[in-house]
């Protein structure tokens, strides 16, 4: 490389970031409104909070949340979007397909950050590479993985004639619950569909499912059925029904079977977006991301409580053994 172009190439590197650090103002404090599954205390959004530092934005020092955020069922949430949007903060975090489509009703200028199951399928954007409007984020990929989660259960419950499936009312389509009916049915599986709406409808879920036969129940792709997990995973622990969970985590808390993205890892991908929207790109011009790690994760104490065996071939494709 020539003298001239490597100066001309440090200038540039200087300019961009002269430039990086004009776009997060000095003396400035950003406003975040937060809506998730997540509450305020637990490991998620201590490392989305983590990946916001390692970017510069300190909650305390250059960084607010505007209240009534954070750890919500749909109700509550949907109940709090107006006020939150009469905040006007710099940006909105929002979590699932029902609070999101909420909050795209009552704004089209304020950033709207969203993880959702499928950005495309759900309407919130026409494609991935350009998302367009005042929205961006993370798309799931909760529908295959959703098939993926239950060929895993199938195999995970040799000779089970009939499984369940738990799905949140608020989000599940009949399209995805045919496919998913269609799926079962090349392995010789008949499918169960329970559905619940909101925390207290879970439990009778299950019993449901339980009652009609099922084998073992596939919890679908939900923030709703997340943030309810403890009572998922206790009533399935009753009932000793083998259950599989959208989130490896899951299975570290005492769920049987977790496959997808790491929660933490997809909290720590948002905060990365959330930090360019607050340097000032827009996110019309931000692709939205998809998930590119998946793991298996099992828990040998849950299936021994249960007094389930998972087939040895299961147990050796896992990424991690609770023991």
């Amino acid at each position: 490389m020539r003298r001239r172009d490597f100066i001309s190439l440090l200038g540039g590197a200087a300019f961009a970031c002269s430039q990086a650090a004009r776009a997060q103002e000095q003396g400035r404090t950003y406003r975040l409104a937060i809506v998730t599954s997540a509450g305020r205390d637990e490991p998620a959004t201590d490392a989305f909070l983590d990946e916001l530092r390692i970017h510069g934005f300190v909650e305390g020092k250059n960084l607010e949340f505007v209240p009534g955020g954070f750890r919500f069922d749909n109700e509550q949430a949907a109940a709090a979007v107006p006020a939150i949007v009469n905040a006007a903060p710099d940006a909105i975090v929002s979590a699932g397909d029902f609070i999101t489509k909420k909050f795209q009703e009552v704004t089209k200028s304020i950033p709207l950050i969203a993880m959702t199951e499928d950005m495309v399928a759900a309407g919130f954007t026409a494609s991935l590479a350009r998302p367009g409007g005042n929205i961006t984020g993370i798309s799931l990929m909760s529908p295959d993985l959703d098939g993926k989660r239950q060929d895993i259960l199938i195999e995970a419950v040799p000779g089970a004639r009939r499984i369940a499936v738990l799905a949140d009312s608020n989000v599940a389509t009949l399209q995805h619950l045919r496919a998913l009916e269609d799926s079962a049915g090349t392995h010789g599986t008949e499918l169960v569909v329970v559905r619940a709406a909101n925390a207290k409808d879970l439990v009778p879920a299950m019993n449901d499912a339980s009652t009609r036969g099922a084998a073992a129940l596939n919890v679908l792709s939900s923030p709703m059925l997340h943030l309810n997990r403890r009572i998922i995973i206790e009533r399935t622990a009753e009932l000793r029904l083998p259950a599989i969970y959208q989130w490896p985590e899951t299975a570290e808390e005492g769920g049987l079977l977790g496959y997808g993205p790491s929660f933490f890892e997809v909290f720590r991908q948002r905060a990365r977006i959330v930090a360019r929207v607050l340097r000032g790109a827009k996110p019309a011009d931000l692709p939205i991301e998809q998930p590119s790690t998946f793991k298996l994760t099992i828990n040998l104490k849950t299936a021994k409580a249960i007094s389930h065996i998972i087939p040895a071939g299961l147990v050796l494709r896992a990424d991690k053994l609770i023991e």
